[in-house]
């Protein structure tokens, strides 16, 4: 029997970006062999010009962090990348989403890839024009914000990269579905590390609007399986999401999620709080009974009602269970109700894990589906 290698994903609980951020580089120490002379290049996810509580874009906090932790390491050659989509404005958003005032505050440099000269990459199936600035970097963090997306399901580590195209270039990754180009440029832009946005990212669209507290930021050094175990945080299977077994097959990385090891560095940091609900995530929430429930636990839990409504099946939860039940008061608790995560235990249906993902809550709900 082959023994499947292990790759580390780390997790960092809590609501403030930039200490979570902190922690987490503490923990990697990904500067280790990293020359002080090195560029750095950092790319968030700023496809407009909408702050990062509406979940469609990277928090600048994290950014800050990520910054403040470099530069006292005697870093000093770093710079914030990024190409809004085809229609909007990558200096706006900057202004927009704060990191204007990050950049001068730190003395790192903006660079604008809609005015970035082009590099001609080979693919398997042709050519792709990637913006030169993030190829000329010695040090490539992605900072994608884990979201759904209207055509491609999910976006995070994989998609996240499309930033770091010429909006021609764009426009034809639509015209070519996506999925494989998504796949064949990660083949050819080499990213060292992905730290990804799960703070609040939009429930049913790339473009914000529906936050949803998810409480967590994640880590590795391979973004296929970040996509693959992102895709599990949203109720999704990796199925669903083509290009990230395209990009397993080019050698990008590994898309089965038993080669993970996800390490929690903070679990006693998952959070509690008032939960900042909008639209279509309000309305999911009022079937849920919530007492002191933690952000991851919660947020898996509104994506997984979501996967259930879009294919028809939420109205088809037994109606005499009442509310599904979530949060740390329900401890001690018991009754014939549905419960999700180790708080809810003692419940005669319940659902294990701290968190579990919405994936597995979705597998769970869907189990007691009645005809």
């Amino acid at each position: 029997m082959i023994k499947v290698q292990k790759k580390q994903i780390t997790v960092v609980y809590g609501e403030q970006p930039r200490e979570m951020v902190v922690t987490l580089l503490t923990r990697l120490r990904p500067e280790e062999g990293l020359p002080r002379n090195a560029k750095i290049g950092l790319k968030p996810n700023l496809v407009l010009e909408k702050p990062a509580s509406s979940g469609a874009t990277t928090h600048p906090e994290l950014v800050e962090g990520i910054i403040q932790y470099f530069q006292a390491k005697g870093y000093q050659n770093l710079l914030i990348m990024e190409g809004s989509w085809v229609g909007s404005q990558t200096q706006q958003a900057f202004r927009v989403c704060g990191y204007r005032e990050l950049a001068t505050k730190y003395g790192v440099e903006l660079v604008d890839l809609k005015k970035d000269r082009t590099v001609q990459k080979k693919t398997p199936t042709g050519e792709i024009k990637v913006c030169a600035a993030p190829l000329g970097v010695d040090f490539l963090i992605n900072l994608p914000v884990l979201k759904a997306h209207c055509q491609t399901e999910l976006t995070c580590a994989l998609k996240n990269l499309k930033g770091c195209l010429p909006d021609q270039e764009k426009r034809r990754f639509h015209q070519l579905g996506l999925h494989r180009p998504i796949a064949e440029l990660a083949s050819v832009l080499p990213v060292h590390l992905t730290i990804v946005d799960a703070i609040c990212g939009d429930l049913t669209f790339e473009e914000g609007g529906n936050p949803v507290p998810m409480g967590r930021i994640l880590a590795g050094t391979d973004p296929v399986l970040l996509d693959s175990y992102a895709a599990a945080l949203l109720g999704l299977a990796v199925a669903e999401i083509p290009y990230i077994e395209l990009a397993a097959a080019l050698g990008v990385g590994v898309a089965d999620l038993s080669a993970a090891e996800v390490v929690e560095v903070n679990p006693e940091a998952k959070t509690m709080g008032e939960f900042r609900l909008s639209g279509r995530a309000r309305g999911l929430a009022r079937m849920i009974e919530e007492r002191k429930a933690c952000s991851a636990c919660y947020g898996s839990l509104i994506h997984a009602l979501h996967r259930l409504d879009e294919e028809g099946s939420l109205d088809r939860l037994p109606k005499n269970a009442g509310r599904i039940k979530i949060g740390q008061a329900f401890r001690e608790e018991s009754g014939s109700g549905i419960g999700i995560g180790n708080c809810t235990r003692k419940f005669d249906c319940a659902l294990a894990g701290c968190p579990p993902t919405a994936r597995e809550i979705k597998d769970f709900l869907h189990e007691l589906l009645t005809d």
